[in-house]
């Protein structure tokens, strides 16, 4: 029998994407969810991390850093509820 899984945490696997592409996935998986929300990322761009703390200062969601992992590299974010909301396409600009 499987552990249970906590429904507050959720996965997105950017493996092999380029930090544009993460961070447009990573924007459209974490659209609804509930605030609050731990949001493991996996990536493997050198760039992430220093992109994605970036991407949570400007957005305002909660950076967590670098996660224990068996594998690959794995990132936390917590979402939060006033989140400042970003363009679909170019995730990296603010839509205020």
């Amino acid at each position: 029998m499987s552990p249970p899984t906590d429904p507050a945490v959720r996965t997105v696997d950017g493996s092999g994407l380029l930090c544009v592409t993460l961070l447009i996935r990573l924007r459209e998986e974490i659209d609804g969810v509930p605030p609050g929300t731990v949001v493991h990322v996996v990536a493997t761009d050198p760039a992430a991390p220093i992109d994605l703390p970036a991407w949570c200062h400007l957005t305002g969601h909660t950076w967590l850093g670098r996660q224990p992992s068996g594998s690959g590299t794995v990132y936390a974010i917590r979402v939060t509820a006033a989140a400042t909301p970003v363009d679909r396409r170019r995730p990296w600009i603010t839509c205020r």
